[in-house]
């Protein structure tokens, strides 16, 4: 992992501090910034969002998609906790704790949102940081690459209907426009781009497509936090309020992650797939595309929503539950592969 990978939760906890404290000192610079928008896409955040992102669907190979069918129960397994279990489950957890457990110390115009921003994180699977907690499993890295590719073609038809639905059912409104437009300016035209630019820089020869992840990496992560900058300087009055808040959103998401994570692994130790595909079949249903749960739930509710919020909270405790879960894959694979005999 990267230092920036490595330390995300210090960067983004910084974020929150920076963002609050420029928030309160300059409110009128960060109106400004709000107001600078067509069509409800805020350009400021639209730029820095797709640089957040393309350098993440650079290392996607769609050619992986042939792959498929070497471990073809892992990629039902796959595709059946993240598309078929983890929005839902998402969706009744934030049901659960924000309208019941925490709804007294909550804001009530937010909870709503706050489930909202649940559901948008539940509904991106991961994209690129599965690879690094993969890498930690000992994961089959063919099986990896052909889960995510697969995953994020299925993500252009998905997302919009999948969020859609939930957020009907949470009787939460969405405008289905906004959404379409999320879609098409976060997933289908980074997608191209990206795709685009690898087969331009693998004309170049390999070490110029090495080179170009290693420099827009850290552009990438640098993005992601100048991004949350900005929502926290939005949110920051909010957060002054009810700082438990952030913790509050945090049970719903952590539960969610061991739910998720441990239903996938032990579908696969039954379905006899090995240790090195249970692992990151597992993994990639713990983590999130939070980039674009982040973008999207700007998009549709605004900077000062609670969906933002409960998006960038998502962030904040990546990397810590993720390396948890990692650990416990690790430490149980004598167990996994007792069953497989």
């Amino acid at each position: 992992m990267s230092v920036f990978e490595r330390y995300l939760t210090i960067w983004v906890f910084l974020c929150i501090v920076a963002g609050i404290a420029l928030g309160q000192a300059m409110p009128g610079v960060f109106r400004m910034v709000g107001a600078v928008e067509i069509a409800q896409v805020n350009l400021p955040v639209g730029l820095l969002i797709w640089v957040m992102i393309i350098p993440m669907l650079l290392k996607i190979d769609f050619r992986a998609l042939y792959q498929v069918g070497r471990h073809w129960r892992g990629i039902g397994i796959t595709l059946f906790v993240n598309w078929a279990v983890k929005p839902f489950s998402m969706a009744f957890l934030g049901y659960i704790f924000v309208r019941h457990v925490f709804a007294p110390y909550l804001p009530a115009a937010q909870l709503d949102s706050y489930i909202a921003g649940l559901i948008l994180l539940a509904a991106a699977p991961c994209t690129a940081m599965v690879f690094v907690w993969s890498r930690l499993s000992g994961g089959d890295p063919l099986f990896t690459l052909s889960q995510v590719a697969l995953n994020d073609a299925v993500m252009i038809f998905a997302f919009a209907p999948v969020v859609a639905l939930l957020l009907g059912i949470s009787s939460i409104a969405v405008p289905w426009g906004t959404l379409i437009t999320s879609v098409v300016l976060y997933i289908v035209i980074p997608v191209a781009i990206a795709q685009l630019w690898r087969k331009f820089l693998l004309r170049k020869g390999q070490a110029a497509f090495d080179a170009a992840l290693a420099r827009t990496g850290p552009l990438s992560i640098a993005a992601l936090l100048a991004t949350l900058v900005l929502l926290f300087a939005f949110q920051g009055e909010a957060i002054l309020r009810q700082p438990l808040v952030i913790a509050m959103l945090a049970v719903p998401i952590l539960i969610q992650v061991v739910f998720n994570a441990g239903l996938a692994y032990w579908l696969n130790r039954r379905a006899g797939e090995s240790h090195s595909v249970a692992c990151p079949s597992a993994l990639i249903g713990a983590s999130n595309f939070f980039e674009l749960a982040v973008a999207a739930a700007i998009s549709l509710f605004g900077f000062d929503s609670g969906a933002a919020l409960a998006t960038v909270v998502g962030v904040l405790i990546e990397v810590p539950v993720m390396l948890l879960v990692v650990k416990l894959v690790n430490a149980s694979r004598p167990w996994y592969e007792a069953g497989l005999k």
